[in-house]
């Protein structure tokens, strides 16, 4: 007989990236008495990875518990970018309801849509948090139309129409029922969550069944499930089997050596938990994300969404540069294979394949950002290798007409540079599907359909034109029909053909042909990338030459040579800029580009080919 767990509440806070969802958990930690009254807790307290607090964007989604009037709540904090939109798609089976948080200035936005899209066709209960009601520009009431436009467009049913709103200031750690009073504490949205969520459901009497949503990894203990308990009680040093819904004749036993569930940020070791409580289960080494773990005597799967498929991928190469092995401490190709093969342990939307070479992996993921957090993961633990520029995932129709991945970008501008930006997405191929008057800022928004191959190395150029004050937005749309040849880049490569030390000398004559990527006093080697030519085409140029020392001295030719500052490249700068012939290396220290061919006359003889 199922029961209701009324002590119990799951919910997952989702949003677009950057309107404050981890934010918002700090403020239900604090005041939920997780913390010592004289505890030092950084903000953002959930990113607890260095990129993501860097970069100020969750990655991995988190759980954690609070607890409320002897309720306790399980929160999982989620991604917001749409590259990592894999992680959103999996937690959502674990809860029974979301907090959708939404800026009360921007409103709904395209990742918005993309994750109450899911939590709908799950049937999950909605809590619509307005957050940063303290903005001077807020404008609650309008954001709120738009929300309810958001939820009709999506097909809501009449309860999830009829949803709780909730006025906030995350920062500040206050929430209200009315966005014309300020509230005094995070009450109002506790209140909420207990009274709005759906107690978790199940039969403890059941078979055990526990769907594992997400995976944890550890050196010391490997891979840890975390899921929820949907039927039976799960119990340490129990036999288990493993089933999938995907693969329903593969069952494989196994016990469970440890279990947890979460307090605060810790995990607390339990001997048993029964329906509702989202656990997390060590000693199982081959778990996976979409099995369940079910009691022998009722294998029974329960079902679990496909995860999207990657639409990027690039190779990763082990480094042959002249300068390799130098800065890493991982270079050889077994050190990247097994680095790569183990960030699948975690990552649930990246494929990592072998190719005919052995120096040589084709990783694919969902977007540039989502390979890019992995290549500067790697750098940072001390891996070294090279890139090759990312390459759309092509597939075919059953007519056998190519198709190719499509994005919808939601470019909000000035209105005095949206002439320029409509002109180079057009010709990238993206059509404009839809353009908004300019609001009282000046602002105005177009909306793009587009190749995604359209934006690689859009996004550089883009704030350039818009001297840093555009936004773009973007969200997978589905495959569309080939759209035909891009020209990606209308610049050329400055290279240098002679390896040593680039010199004062060299860099000024080597300055006049464009902006270059290095100043003095930087190992250079033959092929490597050192400049950007503007005039398009490469050009071999010395920047090791040295001044000639002569006997005669001319009035002021021994006057200090003046640089142009040069422009210090990003990781994913480097990725944008380069071109089919070329890679990136990426080592702990630096970030290089170079010719995928060093020696010019065998370059010249490929490109004759």
């Amino acid at each position: 007989m199922n029961i209701k767990r009324e002590d119990v509440r799951n919910v997952a806070i989702i949003a677009h990236v950057d309107h404050g969802k981890t934010t918002l958990v700090d403020a239900l930690l604090r005041q939920s008495g997780v913390f010592r009254s004289n505890q030092v807790v950084r903000e953002r307290v959930m990113d607890s990875n260095d990129i993501e607090r860097e970069r100020g964007i969750t990655i991995l989604s988190k759980n954690t518990a609070v607890y409320y009037n002897n309720v306790k709540i399980n929160i999982v904090d989620t991604p917001g970018h749409a590259d990592f939109g894999g992680e959103v798609e999996r937690i959502l089976k674990m809860v029974d309801g979301v907090v959708l948080v939404v800026d009360a200035f921007e409103g709904p936005m395209p990742q918005t849509k993309f994750v109450l899209q899911k939590a709908l066709a799950l049937n999950l209960a909605v809590i619509v948090c307005i957050n940063k009601i303290d903005r001077p520009e807020a404008r609650p009431a309008e954001v709120v139309d738009e929300v309810l436009e958001l939820l009709m467009d999506l097909d809501a049913s009449d309860e999830q129409l009829d949803c709780p709103f909730v006025y906030a200031s995350a920062k500040d750690g206050v929430a209200s029922n009315d966005p014309d009073v300020r509230g005094t504490d995070m009450r109002p949205l506790f209140d909420a969550i207990v009274n709005s969520i759906p107690a978790p459901e199940g039969d403890p009497d059941k078979g055990t069944q526990v769907l594992i949503s997400t995976i944890d990894y550890n050196d010391y203990v490997g891979r840890i499930g975390v899921g929820k308990v949907s039927n039976g009680t799960i119990k340490v040093n129990e036999d288990a089997v493993i089933v999938n819904h995907h693969d329903p004749d593969m069952l494989r036993k196994v016990k469970v050596s440890k279990l947890y569930e979460f307090d605060g940020l810790k995990k607390i070791e339990v001997n048993e938990a029964t329906v509702g409580s989202i656990v997390a289960i060590s000693g199982i080494s081959d778990i996976h994300i979409g099995d369940t773990l079910c009691s022998p005597d009722n294998p029974e799967a329960i079902p679990f969404q496909k995860i999207e498929e990657p639409t990027i991928s690039m190779n990763f190469l082990v480094n042959d540069s002249p300068l390799a092995g130098r800065e890493g401490k991982y270079v050889t190709s077994r050190h990247l294979r097994d680095r790569l093969y183990r960030e699948l342990n975690t990552d649930v939307s990246l494929r990592v394949e072998d190719t005919d070479s052995t120096d040589c992996f084709k990783v694919s993921g969902r977007g540039e950002l989502h390979l890019s957090v992995l290549i500067e993961n790697m750098r940072r633990e001390g891996y070294e290798f090279a890139v090759s520029k990312a390459e759309v995932i092509y597939k075919h129709d059953e007519n056998g007409h190519l198709l190719e991945p499509m994005e919808r970008a939601y470019i909000d501008v000035p209105e005095e540079y949206s002439g320029t930006v409509i002109e180079k997405l057009s010709f990238r191929k993206g059509e404009l599907q839809n353009m908004s008057a300019p609001n009282s800022g000046g602002t105005m928004r177009l909306e793009f359909l587009v190749p995604s191959r359209g934006l690689i190395g859009f996004r550089d150029g883009f704030m350039t034109d818009t001297k840093g004050t555009g936004v773009i937005n973007t969200a997978f749309e589905g495959y569309g029909p080939y759209k035909g040849d891009i020209a990606y880049r209308k610049t050329g490569s400055l290279i240098a053909f002679e390896a040593g030390e680039s010199i004062t000398y060299g860099l000024f004559n080597a300055q006049m042909r464009g902006p270059l990527f290095i100043g003095p006093g930087v190992q250079v080697y033959e092929g490597m990338v050192v400049g950007e030519n503007p005039k398009g085409g490469d050009i071999e140029l010395n920047v090791c030459k040295k001044k000639q020392m002569t006997n005669t001295r001319a009035s002021g030719s021994d006057e200090a040579l003046k640089l142009v500052p040069h422009k210090e490249l990003t990781l994913e700068q480097a990725l944008d800029f380069i071109e089919n012939d070329e890679l990136v290396e990426v080592t702990p220290k630096n970030i290089r580009i170079r010719k995928k061919i060093l020696d010019p006359k065998q370059r010249m003889r490929a490109n004759k080919k």
